[in-house]
């Protein structure tokens, strides 16, 4: 194959395997930034890929399809938030009961369109920019909602750094009792957090069903989940540097799947380990800056009064 051309491939395909882990990224940074960790995004991105994709079966609208399956990621990360808000529950012992709560529902609602066909997202090509030698396929010949998944990076962004919501945002997940102090309510921030992080995490289960790859089947995020979680960490709770750890996991994706086409003589399982050992090298030498940035009362147990 031709270099240029090979080069091409996977810089287009790590932009579009990137968009599911994107959005579930984007939400856990705004979660965590109120210092609520949510393991549980792998079952909302279930919920997401499945729910969106059994609605647009039964409907033929892949944007209400797309629309209900960050809703029923968003109800999952609610239960979420009502645990560890006002039930004090341990984070991560929630997040993993909920996590397993979507493999079983999710497999048993979602048998029956195993081998569903439907129409989804297609490809868009914006005129004259994707006519740009090299860069035109690479960067605009994707579906709508992988373009929606990287312009939401600037607009999140803004909202964490540039408005008052974003401040106290922020302040939640530095000190509870010194937000609660200056007059805001923790647990509210929080439970908008949790349902915002849930939202996003369905949207990019149903981008992943619904755009990516057209059909359903059971678990078909494979832990792309946890590795959501990874990369906020990588990236130091700020949208740009995770997006940038989402390109790079897409990257190695998009990478290991050209490379099985290739027939290069490596076992297709070793291939398929590449993203995720990639991802685990990043974080291993990336863990003294990102201790440095995380916020505060990151994972400590919520209390009611701040």
């Amino acid at each position: 194959m031709d270099p240029i051309l090979f080069l091409r491939f996977v810089f287009a395909g790590a932009i579009r395997a990137g968009a599911p882990v994107m959005y579930a990224s984007l939400g856990e940074t705004v979660t965590e930034r109120a210092g609520i960790v949510n393991l549980g995004v792998e079952g909302s991105m279930l919920m997401g890929a499945c729910i969106g994709f059994m609605t647009t079966a039964e409907t033929g609208s892949a944007w209400l399809g797309f629309l209900v399956g960050g809703l029923a990621g968003a109800v999952v990360s609610l239960m979420h938030a009502y645990l560890v808000v006002h039930a004090r529950a341990n984070q991560l012992a929630s997040g993993l009961v909920l996590l397993f709560f979507a493999l079983g529902f999710t497999a048993l609602v979602g048998r029956p369109y195993v081998s569903v066909q439907i129409g989804g997202f297609d490809v868009i090509a914006i005129p004259v920019l994707s006519e740009i030698p090299f860069f035109g396929p690479v960067l605009f010949r994707h579906d709508i909602l992988t373009y929606i998944a990287y312009l939401l990076v600037p607009l999140i962004w803004w909202v964490m750094y540039r408005t008052r919501w974003g401040l106290a945002l922020r302040a939640v997940g530095e000190s509870r009792v010194v937000a609660f102090s200056t007059g805001r309510n923790p647990a509210l921030i929080a439970y908008a957090a949790v349902f915002f992080s849930g939202l996003m995490a369905g949207f990019g289960g149903a981008q992943l069903s619904l755009a990516y790859t057209h059909f359903w089947v059971e678990g078909m995020t494979n832990g792309i989940g946890f590795i959501a979680v990874a990369l906020v960490i990588f990236g130091m709770w700020h949208p740009a540097r995770v997006m940038l750890g989402v390109l790079l996991f897409g990257g190695a994706t998009s990478l290991q799947l050209q490379l099985q086409t290739l027939e290069i003589g490596i076992s297709p399982f070793l291939l398929q380990m590449l993203p995720y050992l990639l991802t685990l090298s990043v974080l291993l030498l990336w863990g003294q800056a990102s201790k440095r940035a995380m916020p505060a009362e990151l994972g400590v147990t919520f209390s009611r009064n701040g």
